[in-house]
C-alpha cells in the first residue's frame, strides 16, 4: 500500500488534501469547458477522447470520462496493485460531475470565441492549475498515466515515453476525425503550457543555478563563495577522465545574479577552469526552501 498516502479523517491534513481535490476539480473543469472543449482542442487524455466522441456523437464528455475512467482505474488496481485511493477517485469523479454541471449552467460557449490560439493557452494553463492542486493533495484525475503505467508493466518502456505516445495517438485521433490538421498544434501547445504550469505548481518559481566548477584555483573561488556571497557549497574530488589529472570540483547552488558575480571572479583568477551552469528546478535544504515546509504549505 506503499504508493496511497492516507490522512487520518477530519485532520487538518485530510481537510486540506480534500480542499485542493474539490478546487482542483473544479478548476480542471473551467479550462476544459470554457476554453478547450468548445473549439474542439483535444489534449490527450480521457478527457480528449471524451472530447472527440463528445463533438461527434454528442455525448457529455463528464459522463463519457466517467465511463473510461472508473474501469480502466479498476483495472489499474488489479494490473498494478494498490496505487490508486480514494483521493484519486474522488478526484476523477468530481472532475467529471463540474464539468457537465459548468456545461449544463453556462452552455458550450468559449470565453474567447474568436481565437483559438489564447484557448490553447488558456485552457493549458487553467487545466495544469488544477491537475497541479490534485497531485499536491496525492491524487490525480483519472487519464492515460493509468493505461501508461499498465502498458509499461507489458512492455518495459519508460512511462514517459508512453504517456507520451498515448497521448499523441488521441491529439492524431481528434484531427482524423474533425478533419482539421490545425488541432494537434493547438492541443499539443495545451497540453505544453499544461505540463509547465503543473511544474510550477508542484515546485514554484525559482530562479536558481546549480554551478559545477573545476579549477586549480578551487581554494580562491571558495573563499569567494563562503566570503563574498555568502553560500556554502561542497568541495567534490574528482579525477580527469582523459588524463586522470586529481581534480577538485565546486558544487554549489546560487541565484542567477550570484552566478553573474562568480562568473566574474572566475574570469579573473582561472581563465581556463571548466564551469557549468544548470537549472536548479527544486532546490531543499538549508539555506533555502525546506522539505518540511514544501510538504505542509
Amino acid at each position: 500500500m506503499g504508493f496511497i498516502v492516507k490522512y487520518q479523517p477530519f485532520t487538518a491534513k485530510w481537510f486540506k488534501a480534500y480542499a485542493l481535490i474539490v478546487s482542483g476539480a473544479l478548476i480542471i473543469a473551467s479550462g476544459y469547458v470554457f476554453f478547450i472543449t468548445p473549439l474542439k482542442i483535444v489534449p490527450g487524455g480521457i478527457y480528449g477522447i471524451s472530447i472527440v466522441l463528445h463533438h461527434t456523437f454528442g455525448t457529455p464528455v463528464g459522463l463519457m470520462a466517467l465511463v473510461f475512467n472508473i474501469p480502466l482505474t479498476l483495472f489499474g488496481i488489479k494490473i498494478l496493485g494498490p496505487r490508486f485511493g480514494i483521493k484519486t477517485f474522488t478526484g476523477f469523479i468530481l472532475t467529471s460531475v463540474f464539468m457537465d454541471l459548468l456545461t449544463f449552467w453556462f452552455g458550450e460557449k468559449p470565453l474567447i470565441p474568436d481565437d483559438i490560439l489564447l484557448s490553447s493557452l488558456y485552457g493549458g494553463a487553467v487545466i495544469g492549475l488544477g491537475v497541479g492542486f490534485l497531485f499536491k493533495a496525492k491524487a490525480t484525475c483519472g487519464g492515460t498515466d493509468v493505461m501508461a503505467m499498465m502498458l509499461g508493466k507489458w512492455t518495459g518502456r519508460p512511462l514517459g515515453q508512453l504517456m507520451m505516445s498515448v497521448d499523441a495517438v488521441i491529439v492524431v485521433a481528434g484531427a482524423v476525425v474533425f478533419l482539421d490538421w490545425a488541432i494537434p498544434l493547438y492541443s499539443l501547445l495545451a497540453i505544453f503550457i499544461m505540463g509547465k504550469t503543473i511544474d510550477t505548481v508542484l515546485q514554484g518559481w525559482t530562479y536558481d543555478k546549480l554551478a559545477l566548477v573545476i579549477s586549480d584555483q578551487y581554494e580562491l573561488i571558495g573563499q569567494k563563495i563562503t566570503n563574498d556571497l555568502k553560500r556554502g557549497g561542497t568541495f567534490i574530488k574528482s579525477s580527469g577522465m582523459f588524463s586522470g589529472t586529481k581534480k577538485t570540483m565546486i558544487y554549489v547552488v546560487l541565484n542567477r545574479r550570484e552566478i553573474a558575480v562568480l562568473e566574474e571572479f572566475i574570469q579573473e583568477v582561472d581563465p581556463n577552469a571548466f564551469v557549468t551552469i544548470l537549472n536548479a528546478d527544486e532546490i531543499l535544504g538549508q539555506g533555502f526552501r525546506s522539505l518540511k515546509d514544501k510538504l505542509t504549505t
